[in-house]
C-alpha cells in the first residue's frame, strides 16, 4: 500500500490572497452561518478534479482502506442510477487529494472558523443523476455536528465543490439562514442515524419544532454557485438539496473541515452505547488511547499558519 501525497506549502500568492474573505464576510458567515466564495478554482483544475472522478468511478484507487468503516458511503455501478456518496476520496486518490487539499481553499476554511490550522475531516464525492423523481437525489434537512459528536470542535465547517455551476434548477445545496445559531432541542441524531436512511417528514418536522423553540421562521436560502466558487457552511447550519432537474448530472465534493483544536471525545447514545464515527476504526492512536483525529494519513492539514 501506497502513502498519502505530501501536504502541499502553506502559501498563497498575492493574487489568491485578494480572493479571501474580508473581515465583513467573516462576520457574515458567523451571523449567517455560510458564506459563498470568490473564485477559488480555475476551469483547468475542475476539468482536472472531473476526470479524475470518473477514474475513480471506473475503479481506479492509488490506495484502499485499511478495513472498512461501519457506516460508509461507497457507491459501485451496482448500485444503480441512485444519488452516488464516496467517503475518503482524498485518501483513495491522489489526484482528487491534489486538488482538494488547495492551501486557498484551506485559508479561507481557516478565516471563517477563526482558526489557525484546518484539517481535512472527511472528503464525499456526490453524483446526483438526472432523475427528477429518484428519492435519493432529495437531501432532507439536517446539520452535520449530528453526525461528528466524537469530536469536541464546535467550529467545523464543510466546503461545498460543485464541478459546474450549481443552481436550483440542478439541486443546488440550500441553506436555513442562521440555524447554526439556535439552541436545540433534544435531539436522538447521532452518526447511527444518518440522515439518507430516514424519512424526509421527521426531519422536516425536527427543522420545524427548532425553529419555534428558538421563537424564529424557517428561512431557506438556495446558494447560487458559480463553477470554480464554493459554499462554505458551519457544522450547525441546517441545509439540504432538491432533486436534479437539469439533463446533465449535478457533480460535487463535500468536503469536511476541521479546526486544529479538534479531538476525538467520547460520545454516548441514549442507549448508553458508544457513537462511533468511521475514523475511529482507521485513524492512529493517541498516547492515551483515543482516535487520533490529527492522523496525517486520514485527516491531512490543508492550511496551518499566518494568511
Amino acid at each position: 500500500m501506497t502513502t498519502a501525497p505530501a501536504a502541499p506549502a502553506f502559501h498563497l500568492t498575492e493574487a489568491e490572497r485578494a480572493l479571501l474573505p474580508t473581515p465583513e464576510e467573516v462576520a457574515g458567515y458567523l451571523e449567517h452561518g455560510w458564506y459563498l466564495s470568490r473564485k477559488l478554482f480555475s476551469d483547468e483544475e475542475l476539468d482536472t478534479l472531473q476526470a479524475a472522478t470518473e477514474r475513480y468511478y471506473a475503479g481506479h484507487r492509488d490506495r484502499t482502506l485499511p478495513v472498512r468503516p461501519p457506516r460508509l458511503a461507497s457507491w459501485e455501478p451496482a448500485h444503480g442510477p441512485v444519488q452516488r456518496h464516496n467517503d475518503y476520496v482524498h485518501y483513495e486518490s491522489d489526484a482528487i487529494a491534489a486538488i482538494l487539499r488547495k492551501p486557498l481553499l484551506g485559508a479561507v476554511a481557516a478565516l471563517l472558523a477563526e482558526a489557525e490550522e484546518v484539517r481535512v475531516f472527511q472528503a464525499t464525492l456526490i453524483y446526483k443523476p438526472p432523475v427528477p423523481g429518484e428519492p435519493s437525489n432529495q437531501v432532507p434537512w439536517h446539520f452535520d455536528k449530528h453526525y461528528w459528536q466524537t469530536s469536541s470542535s464546535e467550529r467545523m465547517l464543510t466546503a461545498f465543490l460543485p464541478f459546474h455551476d450549481c443552481g436550483e434548477e440542478n439541486g443546488t445545496i440550500t441553506m436555513v439562514d442562521g440555524s447554526h445559531r439556535w439552541k436545540e432541542l433534544p435531539s436522538r441524531e447521532d452518526s447511527t442515524r444518518h440522515f439518507a436512511d430516514r424519512d424526509n417528514s421527521e426531519l422536516d418536522a425536527i427543522l420545524d419544532a427548532n425553529a419555534a423553540y428558538n421563537g424564529t421562521e424557517v428561512r431557506k436560502v438556495p446558494v447560487i454557485i458559480p463553477r470554480g466558487h464554493v459554499s462554505f457552511h458551519h457544522c450547525r447550519t441546517y441545509h439540504g438539496s432538491g432533486p436534479n432537474l437539469a439533463t446533465y448530472p449535478r457533480r460535487a465534493v463535500s468536503l469536511h473541515l476541521q479546526d486544529g483544536a479538534n479531538t476525538y471525545r467520547r460520545a454516548a447514545r441514549p442507549d448508553g452505547d458508544t457513537v462511533v464515527y468511521n475514523h475511529d476504526v482507521l485513524v492512529r492512536r493517541t498516547a492515551d488511547g483515543r482516535p487520533d483525529y490529527a492522523d496525517p494519513e486520514f485527516c491531512p492539514t490543508v492550511w496551518r499558519g499566518a494568511r
